[in-house]
């Protein structure tokens, strides 16, 4: 199923386009010219996360945002898992289709290890990396360990599923002085309905179902990207990934790193913090 949603071009104003991936039609936006960066979303996001550093940065550069299989206006293909695995093999169909090549990534939430999974395999066509509020490594944290234990259990999926529990309680929760009501309602018209929300209601198992996954990107990202130039811009309130946490990981991982924080930002930064992302990526990536 398509979700039957336009949305309003004052809010997002990017051309449409669909990539018909072996796993289902997937939508994304490309839009200005010069250098690539390649937007990845998590959950329960899509691209328009990314509207406003796509409205600052498309005049310089080719900005590619991409909705998951089951997020944003893609496809919810009968039969499809959800898993990271199977988003990162998406991704990357995408990038190929595209002949992406010189180009940055940018992850955040499992936006991260989507990206990266991509990424690591297409090492020599990556030129750089931006990591906001993400991870690429086995999840062991006890909260968030526990939060994909409540969210995968029945009752917590029901809500997910009938009354939009990760849009309405988590990001909406987080974002509700930030945002126009207009705005918020793009984020709710994405996931209609129960058959929409699947993807959401799987996804919070991954936290602990793609270990596997995580582990591998633990050892291969460094492996492969670990000498590319890296961004790190990190809101400092998010409670899901500690700075304090995360940033020594991301230190340890990459030779040629820059850090900024966002001192006001929790995990949604690309609402809390756009221009000063967008800024930081120009200077990083002229």
């Amino acid at each position: 199923m398509l979700v039957d949603f336009v949305p309003d071009e004052n809010l997002y104003p990017f051309e449409s386009r669909w990539f018909d991936a072996p796993a289902g039609r997937v939508h994304y936006i490309d839009e200005g010219t010069g250098p690539v960066l390649l937007f990845c979303h998590g959950a329960p996001a899509w691209s328009f996360l990314y509207r406003h550093l796509v409205q600052e940065l498309r005049d310089r550069y080719r900005c590619v945002a991409v909705d998951n299989l089951g997020f944003g206006l893609s496809e919810r293909p009968a039969g499809f898992g959800y898993t990271i695995a199977e988003h990162t093999a998406v991704l990357g169909a995408l990038i190929d289709h595209l002949r992406l090549d010189d180009f940055v990534v940018m992850g955040h939430d499992w936006g991260g290890p989507i990206g990266l999974g991509a990424a690591v395999s297409r090492a020599d066509r990556v030129r750089g990396i931006v990591l906001g509020n993400t991870m690429f490594w086995p999840i062991d944290a006890l909260a968030n360990r526990a939060f994909s234990v409540v969210l995968n259990s029945a009752p917590m999926r029901r809500r997910i599923l009938e009354r939009n529990f990760l849009i309405e309680r988590v990001l909406l929760a987080e974002l509700g002085r930030t945002l126009t009501a207009a705005e918020a309602d793009h984020y709710r018209a994405v996931q209609p309905s129960p058959p929409a929300r699947r993807g959401l209601a799987l996804t919070p198992n991954e936290i602990r179902a793609a270990r596997p996954l995580l582990e591998h990107l633990a050892r291969e990202v460094p492996a492969s990207l670990g000498d590319k130039p890296v961004l790190a811009v990190w809101g400092m309130r998010d409670m899901a990934f500690r700075p304090g946490a995360c940033l020594p990981r991301v230190r340890a991982a990459f030779t040629d790193l820059e850090v900024v924080e966002l001192p006001g930002a929790r995990h949604f930064i690309q609402e809390h913090a756009p221009q000063e992302i967008a800024a930081a990526i120009a200077k990083r990536f002229p």
